[in-house]
């Protein structure tokens, strides 16, 4: 992955000297602080290429560089950190449009891997907005049970989502939840078992994004699984992506034999959602003629 520019908000300072060495090491620019003002003050805030913050004991300080970030509309991702002891902090984090979140103490190749998946959800909306109201896609995709081929697939998706202003790429959680779902058909339903299918359907449109996710597992119960919804669940290895999926998307849905999941995700309240709703045609009136 190319050098990026990544500000570290952390007021303890051994974790904070470790995080920065360890994306030193792979080969980023980092910058560490434990003021958060400063971090807050920063003319170049929105230079960096993500923000890791901690969250404090007190949630809502824990929360203020992803909220000043929201509130000045900045296009950079941020990703909290955070222990056992803060479930409610994550889950609001992620209602704040976090991209994603570190578990303390940290595992380097989880950290790793979730740096460069959200370095890597940086997509552009490039597409006419007067266009996109009278756009209804239906994409359907049958593949083997194959991880390599998730990344190809997701990021398609996901930049669809984003060119019909649904989501915004610098602040959009989509992609975790979309990687939960595949990853769960094809290590839980198929098991890894090439010759089964995960069947993938989106029916996009400017209103709402509905994505299916059908696995030939068994499937299993829903209701077996931790609480989704409880935030004490949240650090427990067993559910903890489905437990994603609920609290990034808006409706989650299985069928009753658990092999096929129903997710959808409506728009936030972007600017350039605002503008394509701007020239929505108002349903309510006929057609002419």
């Amino acid at each position: 992955m190319d050098k990026r520019r990544i500000l570290i908000v952390d007021a303890n300072e051994e974790l904070r000297t470790l995080l920065a060495q360890v994306l030193s090491d792979l080969g980023h620019d980092v910058i560490a602080t434990g003021n958060r003002e400063e971090a807050l003050a920063r003319e170049d805030l929105e230079d960096f290429d993500l923000v890791i913050s901690d969250l404090t004991d007190d949630v809502e300080g824990g929360i203020q560089v992803l909220s000043e970030v929201k509130r000045k509309r900045l296009v950079v991702p941020v990703v909290v950190s955070a222990d056992e002891a803060q479930p409610h902090g994550i889950i609001k984090a992620f209602k704040l449009g976090a991209a994603n979140y570190l578990r303390r103490p940290y595992n380097h190749e989880e950290l790793r891997t979730i740096v460069e998946k959200t370095l890597s959800y940086k997509l552009r909306f490039v597409e006419d907005v007067k266009v996109l109201p009278f756009v209804h896609e239906k994409i359907e995709f049958e593949l083997p049970s194959d991880l390599s081929l998730m990344n190809g697939v997701l990021h398609y998706l996901h930049e669809r989502v984003v060119q019909l202003g649904i989501v915004n790429p610098e602040r959009s959680n989509l992609f975790i939840a979309l990687d939960e779902a595949f990853v769960n058909a094809v290590k839980h339903g198929n098991k890894f078992d090439t010759s089964k299918l995960v069947r993938i359907t989106a029916d996009l449109s400017a209103k709402e994004a509905r994505f299916t996710i059908e696995d030939e597992g068994e499937g299993f119960k829903v209701n077996e699984i931790p609480d989704p919804c409880d935030p004490a669940n949240l650090f427990k290895s067993s559910g903890r992506g489905v437990l994603l999926i609920y609290n990034i998307m808006d409706e989650v849905k299985y069928n009753e034999r658990g092999n096929r999941l129903t997710m959808v995700k409506r728009p936030d309240e972007s600017l350039d959602h605002k503008l394509i709703e701007s020239f929505t045609p108002d349903d309510k009136h006929p057609r002419d003629g």
